[in-house]
């Protein structure tokens, strides 16, 4: 199966899904963190001179979450907010057979649709929390593969620093490895 990891600089998810044989390609404006087939550009570009059967996009949530709803009033006035649910319904809109699109709790539900699940590390092996909406087109919801305790809110305690977005933005590997094992 040919799939597309739009919006992953970090290759988690793509890696995944390369352990299981799967063609699977990263797209995004950074460069991988791990060696892998890696697209650095515009993911709208990529969908629409090549075909997929399955994408996982991650699009930012810098204008989208309700974490930062304190600056909506100013990301609506010029136009951020906008652009961002914009590129969100695009990349729900691609021409792509099976489409999974995940963010944490946002204005998508507002503006766009309601996530199909929300998602927790926690049901994936980690002790964490962190809130997670999945949108789906044509898969079926994720279903938990280790639930365990400690549900600690450790990206949402996270000091603030130049990297903070980076890591915040990382895919937990047991949801990596849950999304490669039942959509692939």
């Amino acid at each position: 199966m040919k799939v597309l990891i739009a919006c992953e600089f970090s290759g988690v998810v793509r890696d995944a899904f390369k352990e299981r044989g799967h063609d699977a390609i990263s797209c995004d404006l950074l460069p991988s963190e791990t060696e892998g087939k890696h697209i650095i550009g515009d993911v709208l570009e990529v969908i629409r001179s090549e075909s997929f059967d399955l994408m996982i996009a991650h699009p930012p949530c810098t204008h989208l979450a309700v974490s930062g709803a304190k600056w909506f009033k100013e990301k609506r006035a010029d136009g951020r907010q906008q652009d961002a649910l914009r590129f969100v319904q695009e990349l729900l809109d691609a021409p792509i057979p099976h489409i999974a699109l995940e963010n944490p709790v946002s204005v998508i539900s507002s503006y766009i649709r309601k996530p199909d699940q929300y998602i927790q590390p926690y049901q994936f092996g980690h002790g964490e929390t962190k809130k997670t909406g999945l949108w789906l087109k044509n898969l079926p919801l994720l279903q938990p593969t280790n639930e365990v305790e400690g549900r600690k809110p450790v990206i949402h305690m996270m000091a603030p620093s130049p990297n903070r977005w980076r890591e915040r933005s990382r895919t937990y590997q047991g949801i990596a490895q849950a999304m490669a094992s039942q959509w692939g």
